[in-house]
């Protein structure tokens, strides 16, 4: 079985011949859901009147009337180009601003805040209207946010350096005698933990580059990471790299990213209808096909 991954769509390069078109993804360290799943927010799939939705009635949090989108800092390819969620750059931001102008907004109107990963989906006031950064919809964190429907899905993918023990792995069993790690409160970190369940505790990083470095020093046999960006860690960042393949969940069902709101927030309703005017309108796929491609011959682990 194959499924879909992703890459920026500017980076297909020579040595990449089977990038083709579309895919999935995923981070953090709950149970998944997917983003039609009514527990993963109040709000979600519910429609807004019309007047709801006008722009000057949307509830925003800031005064001047600007839209203020939160995601993390570095902002990793290929869901941004350049750490610069701003330039409308990577599958992210191009989603982030589409949604934006459906809404009514120019790319002048939206402001980027900085909000750390494992702090989006915190209980509390939100000092955004939305934050966007790769987060997975799960029930748990559902309790303490609201989520929008799903804009992309994904596998969990394994990375270990050509040559390795980790690289050998063809099975989920073959992995559960290595050194394995994660980004901190990711579900790759929950994937380690409750489908591979090593025989040794994982390594647990703060984010995405200490486990890239970790592996290139020999610190574990592997990281794990959604699959559209460990394509981007082997075929760009890290050559000696290989994705050793991908899985699901123990469910089956696929991790789901959505747009993360305060909960009770009334806006989701109103970011779902710019979503699903986005999917039925061909936008959301055209920017995948411009962001992230799909690739062909990544095993399926068991």
């Amino acid at each position: 079985m194959r499924l879909r991954m992703s890459v920026r769509g500017s980076l297909a390069i020579a040595a990449l011949p089977l990038l083709l078109a579309s895919v999935a993804c995923a981070p953090e360290s709950d149970g998944e859901t997917t983003a039609t799943d009514p527990a993963a927010s109040d709000s979600a799939g519910s429609s807004a009147p019309s007047d709801q939705c006008a722009k000057e009635n949307l509830p925003l949090v800031a005064s001047d009337g600007m839209l203020t989108i939160g995601t993390d800092s570095p902002a990793y390819e290929p869901w941004f180009v350049d750490n610069d969620p701003q330039n409308g750059k990577g599958f992210e931001s191009a989603v982030a601003y589409a949604v934006a102008e459906q809404l009514g907004f120019s790319a002048d109107e939206v402001m980027w805040v900085k909000v750390p990963f494992n702090k989006s989906y915190a209980p509390g006031p939100k000092d955004f209207d939305f934050d966007i950064n790769q987060i997975s919809i799960t029930p748990k964190r559902a309790e303490v946010v609201d989520f929008s429907d799903g804009y992309y899905a994904a596998a969990q993918a394994v990375i270990a350096l050509k040559g390795t023990a980790g690289a050998e792995a063809t099975s989920l069993a073959d992995l559960k005698a290595l050194k394995l790690g994660a980004q901190t409160g990711t579900t790759s970190l929950t994937a380690i933990r409750d489908v591979i369940q090593p025989d040794q505790d994982p390594a647990v990083f703060e984010d995405t580059n200490a486990a890239k470095s970790a592996l290139e020093n020999d610190q574990v046999d592997a990281i794990l990471a959604d699959l559209p960006t460990a394509f981007y860690i082997t075929a760009v960042e890290i050559p000696k790299g290989t994705i050793v393949g991908q899985f699901q969940p123990s469910t089956g069902q696929q991790e789901e990213f959505g747009m993360l709101f305060e909960k009770g927030n009334p806006l989701v309703t109103c970011v779902n209808e710019a979503l699903a005017t986005l999917k039925q309108d061909g936008t959301l796929d055209q920017i995948e096909q411009q962001w992230l491609s799909d690739v062909v011959n990544v095993p399926e682990l068991q």
